[in-house]
């Protein structure tokens, strides 16, 4: 997934006093690989896994289960659990975020804060943060220049409002963690090749933002079929981007059924109009009586003979 990569401070090698901590008070069996083994020893790990860690998930984190052995309980975790509570993760989410992100147990609390205060200086909501923060969990490991930068880059470059800038990325925060450069090449995929104006793209990122983050081979696809086959115009695709979140299979085998049964009518100027949204969005039942008018036997047999 693109935007599970934390950030490098997160991964920075440990200091050689704490190496040689760890040297220094041998954590029983040294020859054992899991951080289970590890658990009877260690009053860190015990209280984690009691809140619900998922060990065995994070030693596949890089340095991860090191950075664990390294801390105190009382001195170093305990601070970020308050913390993370006082952002707005509930308890029971404890252990899901920190499975997903041990690494925050490492950061410095006053950095931590720092970031929250910016994001509140931005005017994001308590729990608009909270929200943010636990759908892209690396989210608070990075400074407060990348998020000012991160920011100020989609309302650049997609000439959105302060405010519609706000609710692009409390609605996918990962922009806010992913790398940029697929975000770029989408945009510039839908421009060059796709042949959307830049107000058109503006209103499908700001409809649906995974736009931002989908697979280039599969908006040209879905294009291609959407545009050059069943002849839909860029301004109605601008209307119902949520389209391109659907799989192409679904859009063929409805279009080619409605074709069949000469129903794929996509003009809104025309009686037997089908929306867009309609024809990806609804469960086939529905779709097969309201949209096709045809029984559900119909439909499944129609997709036999494809």
């Amino acid at each position: 997934d693109w935007d599970d990569i934390p950030p490098s401070s997160a991964l920075e090698v440990i200091s050689e006093e704490e190496a040689v901590q760890i040297i220094a008070e041998p954590l029983l069996p040294i020859q054992s690989s899991t951080l289970r083994d590890y658990v009877d020893h260690s009053e860190t790990l015990a209280k984690l896994v009691h809140l619900g860690v998922d060990l065995s998930q994070v030693e596949k984190r890089q340095k991860a289960g090191q950075l664990l052995l390294t801390l105190d309980f009382e001195k170093d975790v305990k601070k970020i659990l308050l913390f993370l509570k006082d952002v707005g993760i509930e308890d029971n989410q404890l252990g899901p975020f920190l499975t997903k992100n041990p690494y925050i147990l490492g950061e410095d609390l006053e950095a931590l804060e720092t970031r929250v205060a910016y994001l509140k200086s931005k005017k994001f909501g308590q729990s608009e943060i909270a929200q943010m923060v636990s759908r892209a969990p690396y989210l608070l490991l990075f400074s407060v220049e990348r998020l000012d930068n991160r920011l100020g880059f989609f309302k650049n470059e997609l000439g959105l409002s302060v405010k519609k800038t706000k609710d692009l990325v409390i609605r996918l925060p990962r922009l806010l963690t992913g790398k940029l450069e697929p975000v770029k090449e989408n945009l510039e995929v839908c421009q060059i090749e796709l042949g959307f104006q830049r107000n058109e793209i503006q209103q499908i990122v700001f409809k649906t933002p995974k736009i931002l983050t989908a697979s280039k081979k599969r908006l040209r696809q879905t294009f291609d079929y959407l545009h050059n086959i069943m002849g839909i115009p860029h301004h109605m695709l601008t209307r119902f981007p949520q389209v391109f979140n659907s799989k192409l299979l679904r859009i063929r085998e409805r279009h080619m059924f409605l074709a069949f049964l000469g129903r794929a009518q996509y003009d809104p100027a025309q009686p037997s109009y089908v929306p867009l949204d309609q024809l990806v969005s609804l469960p086939d039942e529905v779709f097969c009586t309201e949209i096709a008018k045809a029984s559900m036997q119909d439909f499944e047999k129609f997709l036999k003979t494809l």
